[in-house]
């Protein structure tokens, strides 16, 4: 496996925490994103505790991914997720992970400034904790059609978002690829960039989420990655595979092809 390929336990999305274990040992996967969701439906003490046990082994947690979204014009409700951030926290610091990614929360009827004030008033109790801790938080931006769990829908306005934050960003590939004057927006905010989420998308395709092993589709990934790496991106390149495709291959399948896949486009493009 190459030292900077990833898997996010999204990948396998139907498997439960100790299945993900499981999964990434006796395919040899040495680096993964471990899912919020996931510790919490095991248990976010346990769930802990069998990763950081993991994490004596050899295994190396890059991430904890796919933290819910705030509920950003309903401020009644942000104490729930604030606590939920706060655990987070802890457990990444518990298995070494330097980086929490998470969607900003859907922002209806708000406007798009008044959800980024309501997203930074949101974070403001837990965002100190992170940084005392070294605990990166890395906004996702997300599909378009993806409303539900964003309202950022651009690396660009991530990166703006993530400076008036002092947060990071994670740079979601098949949400991005086709933006216009995509290298400019690497070259000005890779500072921000703390994580390279990966995956390919086949044109033609309607609906979100319906993504593909890395050469399965049309995204120009070599020629994204030479961009991030030209632009002085040195982090990890993490494998994001979800949707039918990737469930009728199969996970045995599919995922290791696309650890594969990814090695190659790494190898090739020098790191």
């Amino acid at each position: 496996m190459h030292p900077r390929t990833c898997v996010s336990a999204i990948s396998t999305f139907r498997l439960s925490l100790p299945e993900d274990l499981e999964f990434w040992s006796s395919h040899h996967i040495e680096r993964v994103g471990v899912s919020v969701a996931k510790l919490e439906a095991f248990g976010w003490e346990k769930g802990t505790e069998i990763v950081a046990a993991a994490v004596e082994r050899g295994l190396a947690v890059v991430d904890l991914i796919g933290l819910g979204p705030f509920r950003l014009a309903h401020p009644e409700r942000w104490n729930a997720q604030q606590e939920r951030l706060v655990r987070s926290i802890e457990t990444a610091t518990a298995v070494g992970a330097g980086c929490i990614v998470f969607t900003t929360g859907p922002f209806a009827p708000l406007t798009w400034d008044e959800a980024a004030d309501a997203l930074e008033a949101a974070l403001a109790p837990v965002l100190p904790e992170a940084r005392a801790r070294h605990v990166d938080f890395a906004i996702e931006h997300t599909n378009s059609l993806r409303v539900d769990v964003g309202f950022v829908h651009t690396l660009r306005d991530a990166i703006d978002l993530a400076r008036r934050l002092d947060a990071g960003v994670c740079m979601e590939l098949n949400a991005c690829w086709a933006e216009r004057d995509l290298a400019a927006t690497i070259a000005s905010g890779v500072d921000r960039i703390r994580l390279v989420q990966v995956s390919d998308f086949k044109v033609g395709t309607i609906a979100s989420s319906q993504r593909l092993v890395p050469g399965d589709g049309d995204i120009p990934l070599p020629r994204i990655i030479g961009t991030l790496l030209a632009a002085g991106y040195n982090g990890v390149f993490e494998l994001e595979l979800i949707g039918d495709a990737i469930a009728s291959e199969g996970y045995d399948r599919a995922v290791p092809r696309a650890v594969a896949a990814l090695d190659a486009l790494l190898a090739d493009a020098g790191t």
